[in-house]
């Protein structure tokens, strides 16, 4: 496990290099990282990565719909439960492609991707104020 989030943060390293396909990288990231995480057999992946392209289309007009409004027609609030409703939604559709077991942990690795991407983008802004004011070696 510690070998394969190495693997991962690795390419995190080199994801942040280009920004005009970072989305794109992420994403595949992202599908990695779930692929490993869920371990699918090949019936399950045939029926879950469908739903899941469409779950993330959802989730993904939300977030630009917002992005584009800059935050004036909803507040935060509201584009999370905008998104909480969209995962609800969702719920019933991957039961339907996988165990209840399986569902759960999609849901808790997307977080937990969150989360890891979050660190890395922290520590890179770090990284980089320290070698603005020449604090780092």
């Amino acid at each position: 496990m510690k070998k394969y989030l190495l693997i991962v943060l690795l390419a995190l390293g080199s994801l942040f290099g280009a920004h005009a396909q970072d989305g794109e990288r992420i994403q595949a990231l992202k599908i990695a990282y779930l692929t490993k995480k869920l371990d699918l057999s090949p019936e399950e992946a045939q029926r879950f990565w469908p739903i899941y392209n469409k779950y993330t289309e959802e989730i993904k007009a939300i977030r630009q719909a917002q992005k584009q409004n800059n935050g004036t027609t909803d507040t935060e609030l509201a584009m999370e439960e905008k998104i909480l409703a969209v995962r609800k939604k969702y719920n019933g559709e991957f039961s339907k492609a996988l165990s209840a077991e399986k569902v759960n942990t999609f849901f808790r690795s997307e977080k937990d991707f969150g989360a890891l991407i979050q660190r890395e983008l922290q520590e890179r802004r770090m990284n980089r104020q320290l070698n603005k004011r020449g604090l780092r070696d």
